[in-house]
């Protein structure tokens, strides 16, 4: 095989490129401290660098909202706290003020004064907003939820925010709930009272049949119908009951509507005790104390679930952050240069550089023109 000179220089050439592009790959992990710079250095690893980093900036967006949440809750916590105080209060001048042996006429008067007071303390903290926000007002939050009456213009809705991929938390509780005693609907299945039930399908079968253009229904048909209605209702009684729920049947029977459970109305408590307590009415005052244990045992019952949701949010942020330190663990092990690796590759490169350069130029350095002169 015959080599020309330019076939030397052309491998001279390859090689020096080689090497110099190896050692400028190398200074530049060396300056960026990175091992994967681009996704062709590689691939794969650049593809779970990539999945890792949007796993980051989703997880700092999770704990952004997580941490708003958890600053309204815990406001709103603290002021369902002064809530509850204000009913203490107001049960302890019930108290004093029930009994003809510690009260008269004139203490009564003074202690109503004070509920008033109350009541519109109440009201204040029913309004209470954080920052350009309302506490208990729903998704109305950007109006006073109750007016100087302690009547409520807020709604029901409950705000709720994603905390990861799968679970969204509400971050708010509805004024409603709180201070206006209205709980979770039940639905309710209509239906004849049980007492008339048998003559309600009997009529039922024979008035049906009179609008399709028959006769009276016969006794089988009118046994099959009644088998019918008596095993649907059976089936529905079951449903309520694996569910642990007890409906009671609605007002109207002919009317399928949501059964409302009612708590107390934590203004309707406190005015009627200011008005028992100005009118000098013993048994009012007396008769106040039930529902003023009512509606504080609903306070606690709100607080206690504000707390269970803030903790939630607490064991969120916590999975979270880890999995936010595991992410970067797991990108830094992909893209990440070992430096001693990295020293040691350099200073192999650049001897073999040197090395390249030294044989190259003995390589090249005899040609034709040399001995032509």
């Amino acid at each position: 095989m015959r080599i020309a000179d330019k076939m030397n220089y052309d491998q001279v050439t390859s090689n020096l490129g080689k090497n110099r592009a190896e050692m400028s790959d190398l200074q530049n992990q060396a300056a960026t401290m990175k091992r994967v710079t681009k996704p062709s250095d590689d691939p794969l690893a650049a593809t779970r660098v990539l999945q890792t980093r949007t796993e980051i900036g989703a997880g700092k967006q999770f704990l952004k909202s997580i941490a708003q949440a958890k600053n309204f809750l815990e406001f709103s916590d603290s002021s369902l706290g002064e809530l509850a105080d204000l009913l203490m209060r107001a049960k302890e001048l019930a108290i004093n003020q029930s009994s003809d042996a510690s009260a008269s006429e004139e203490t009564r008067r003074v202690a109503g004064t004070e509920v008033s007071q109350l009541f519109s303390q109440a009201v204040q903290i029913g309004n209470r907003k954080q920052g350009d926000r309302f506490l208990f007002g729903g998704f109305k939050t950007t109006k006073p939820p109750f007016t100087n009456e302690g009547e409520y213009r807020g709604d029901s809705g409950e705000m709720k925010i994603t905390i990861n991929k799968e679970a969204k938390v509400a971050m708010n509780m509805p004024g409603d709930r709180i201070f206006l005693g209205q709980s979770i609907k039940v639905p309710h299945v209509a239906g004849p009272p049980e007492s008339d039930r048998e003559d309600f399908d009997l009529r039922s079968t024979e008035e049906d049949q009179g609008r399709l253009g028959r006769g009276p229904a016969s006794l089988t048909e009118r046994t099959l119908a009644h088998e019918i209605v008596h095993t649907a209702t059976d089936v529905i009684k079951e449903s309520l009951k694996k569910n642990d729920v007890d409906a009671p049947p609605p007002a109207d029977p002919n009317i399928a509507e949501p059964w409302k459970q009612k708590g107390a109305n934590v203004f309707k408590v406190l005015r009627n005790l200011e008005i028992s307590l100005k009118a000098n009415d013993k048994g009012g005052v007396q008769d106040s104390l039930d529902r003023l244990d009512e509606a504080l045992s609903q306070v606690v019952i709100a607080r206690s679930e504000l707390g269970s949701r803030s903790a939630t949010l607490s064991s969120t942020t916590d999975s979270l952050q880890k999995g936010q330190i595991d992410a970067k663990t797991l990108a830094s092990n992909l893209e990440d240069a070992d430096t001693f690796q990295l020293v040691s590759d350099i200073n192999q490169t650049e001897s073999t550089l040197k090395a390249s350069l030294a044989t190259s130029g003995k390589l090249i350095q005899p040609s034709l023109l040399d001995f032509l002169k």
